[in-house]
């Protein structure tokens, strides 16, 4: 299978250059070999690929891989903006997304080791950097990057396979690095707050000296900092370089790279729900800051580095060839003490006694991503058609080991620490394998624009092959899948601003897991989704108002069953989500910024290996979310060069496991920025900013979500910082 993915990736490379040279040669014999001439095209406005403005973006290439505005895409994007994630003071890709409609990003609470993100239902979004895989929850990498490091983060909702390959049906979210923009960039900031929070980030711009052709671009970021849970901490810094080549008008080459270590990546503190959702009896809830594991023991130690590439270059006014590679490592390594369980009177319930258990293990991922499009503007007739055409190959391997060992309890009454020698813990193994995933696919899409009517149609075809080598010895397992995969879309602009559309779409993903004893190769899990929205911008404002209706149903759901004290996975599974999502983001006249949004969610198990789940709501999902935020910058008076803002989040309740036997509570939060340009009170101080920010006000308590009756996380307590910023 590997070299029949290989040779179709060399033989559709080669399709690809012959389909340029031809169209190329076509055009200069038209010219009966006079060279071609071409003009000089200015591009105005905002381009879907460079930094965004102020909160409210109108382009964007993640719905489409082409600079396309929004308006004129019949799917859900959303896109944060630098700005936007400056003035919240973001902590992780997760946190940006918190004021998005659809989006539930509190699923693991304070827990921040990765960015689990769950979207329209759906859990393990993968995230995507600059338009290339950068890691996909499921596939146990644990890659992470901090968001200092990024010019925007882009989500866009529902099955998107026919661009993307294997995804999950939920969305994807594409994060943006910061790139050289050929302007100089200078800017140093230093952060200090709650919990020993201490950072210092860097941002450095320019072009070579002695070069018109080449610009360069430098960021880095570090922090230290103590988490919720007594004992744990957060530590590490990165660095991502760049460099762009534009030889001319029409060739761009940008190199992109980057470096994150982290010595103490995280914490993750799995709870029972009683204890959290409901209180012991005779002793009540466990603390928010009580600490399972032991500082002896506990580690997540994490490495990544990738370098790659974006390069673009248009033959004519007709034809643009882009190509777009990366290589990413990642190295952990994690120990930790796990929540078992919490032995209760059979009569009073009472009980402060938890069980635990040893874990502990690591994994090194290697991934290589490769991207080749080819893309072709032209007219027939009264239509004008954006045609992309491309091939992708992906690889991944990783090597995996995992075991575990017994370990004294501890009691909540009287928590003991560093009294077990653990280096001494020898940890069984329970699971050492090597998996290699290979997916190769060919795609096309064709924009059409007929006046006021924009047409979307994509079609693409995916082989992919799994191979799982067992260590154990009890294990090995190999896939090889196909699929086809598409969509269709329609949207039509009124002079108004206002934009009715409709799409349908499909998703596919191979599945990792192992089937049990005497079954056979698991069917890629499948996924449709039919949309319908409005979108609302009016021309000359910076006001984005959307509304959309999405009726999505995932087929040949994998889920697993315990026997004999064993996960055992089955492929009997169907899930539907329909719902409403909202949202506002208007920069009202020139100091007033507002983001709005509420999504409800209507889930239901269709089918299942357990009967008692079939027509419930899978756990995680709350059926209401709303979030709202307003900022106003003062412009003269007294108060020229303060802005204030404010938000307010709100999380309805959830099920707290898959056959709804108990319920977690919905919480509302409240947040608040602060910020006072030294400018306003001396010219000398041009570039100078403060900014306070304040998360969770109110320091309230609640469990963000519980997957089971011993999988449960309290959400992120109050924190505050400050952020002393100089730009030149």
């Amino acid at each position: 299978m590997s070299r029949m993915l290989k040779n179709r990736y060399f033989s559709s490379s080669a399709l690809l250059l012959l389909m340029v040279s031809a169209m190329t040669s076509g055009a200069k014999a038209q010219e009966s070999g006079n060279p071609i001439v071409l003009d000089t095209i200015t591009i105005k406005g905002e381009k879907g690929n460079g930094p965004v403005k102020g909160y409210v973006a109108k382009q964007s290439t993640a719905g489409t891989k082409t600079d396309t505005p929004l308006i004129k895409t019949p799917q859900s994007v959303a896109v944060i903006s630098k700005e936007q994630m400056e003035d919240m003071d973001v902590q992780s890709v997760a946190e940006s997304l918190r004021f998005t409609p659809g989006v539930n990003t509190e699923y693991r609470g304070a827990s921040n080791l990765q960015d689990e993100i769950g979207v329209r239902g759906f859990y393990y979004v993968p995230r995507y950097l600059d338009g290339l895989l950068f890691d996909n929850s499921v596939s146990g990498s644990y890659s992470k990057i901090y968001p200092y490091l990024l010019e925007r983060v882009e989500l866009l909702s529902g099955p998107s396979s026919v661009l993307f390959g294997q995804t999950n049906p939920g969305g994807i979210i594409n994060m943006v690095s910061k790139k050289p923009t050929g302007e100089p960039i200078r800017e140093i900031e230093f952060t200090g707050g709650s919990r020993n929070h201490y950072g210092a980030s860097f941002d450095f711009s320019d072009q070579v000296p002695g070069s018109d052709a080449l610009s360069y671009r430098v960021v880095g970021t570090g922090l230290t900092t103590d988490l919720q849970e007594d004992f744990t901490k957060q530590e590490g810094f990165a660095i991502a370089p760049s460099v762009t080549w534009t030889p001319d008008d029409h060739t761009t080459l940008t190199i992109l790279g980057g470096y994150q270590r982290e010595p103490h990546a995280g914490f993750r503190n799995f709870l029972d729900a009683v204890g959290t959702v409901t209180p012991i009896p005779g002793y009540g809830y466990i603390p928010r800051d009580f600490f399972v594991s032991d500082p002896d023991f506990e580690k997540f130690e994490r490495d990544q580095a990738w370098i790659g590439y974006e390069f673009e270059r248009e033959l004519n006014d007709t034809f643009t060839v882009r190509q777009n590679a990366r290589y990413q490592y990642v190295d952990y390594e994690h120990h930790t003490l796990v929540y078992g369980y919490r032995p209760a009177d059979p009569d009073t319930g009472e009980g402060t006694v938890i069980t635990r258990a040893a874990r502990g293990g690591g994994a090194r991922t290697n991934q290589f991503t490769i991207d080749n499009q080819i893309e072709a503007k032209f007219s027939t007739g009264a239509a004008e058609h954006t045609l992309l055409g491309g091939f992708d190959y992906r690889y991944y391997s990783r090597d995996y080991h995992w075991g575990g060992a017994s370990v004294p309890d501890i009691d909540l009454t009287d928590p003991r620490y560093g009294t077990i020698d653990y280096g001494s813990i020898v940890l069984n193994p329970t699971q050492i394998d090597d998996t290699t995933a290979k997916q190769a696919g060919i795609y096309v899409q064709d924009q059409i624009e007929i006046g006021k009517l924009n047409l979307m149609a994509g079609g693409r075809y995916d082989w992919a092959s799994t191979d799982i080598d067992d260590k154990l010895g009890t294990g090995d397992h190999s896939y090889d899948d196909d699929a086809f995969t598409w969509r269709v879309g329609a949207v039509y602009n009124f002079d108004n601003g206002l934009a009715p559309y409709a799409s349908y779409s499909t998703s596919f993903e191979p599945s990792l897991n192992v089937p049990g004893k005497g079954q056979s190769a698991f069917k890629p899990t499948t996924a449709d989704q039919y949309e319908v929205g409005i979108k609302y911008a009016p021309e000359g404002t910076d006001v984005v108002l959307t509304a959309a209706y999405f009726d999505l149903t995932q087929e040949d759901v994998v889920k697993s069953d315990w026997i004999d004290g064993q996960a055992v996975y089955r492929q009997i599974g169907k899930i539907r989500n329909r719902g409403v999502e909202l949202s506002a983001k208007a920069e009202i006249y020139e100091n007033l910024t507002l983001i709005g949004s509420y999504a409800y969610l209507d889930s239901e198990v269709k089918n299942s290996i357990n009967e008692l789940e079939i027509g419930k709501t899978p756990a995680r999902q709350p059926a209401h979310q709303a979030a709202l935020w307003v900022k106003y910058d003062f412009d003269h008076g007294a108060l020229n060069g303060l802005s204030v803002g404010g938000g307010v989040r709100y999380q309805g309740k959830s099920w707290g496991d898959d056959t709804n036997t108990f319920e977690v509570d919905s919480a509302t939060l409240f947040d608040a920025m602060l910020s006072y340009d030294f400018e306003a009170v001396n010219p000398e101080w041009k570039g100078l900013k403060l900014q306070v920010n304040g998360k969770n006000l109110a320091n309230k308590e609640f469990v963000a979500s519980c997957s089971n009756s011993t999988a449960c996380f309290y959400g992120e307590g109050r924190t505050v910082t400050a952020t002393l910023k100089k730009s030149w």
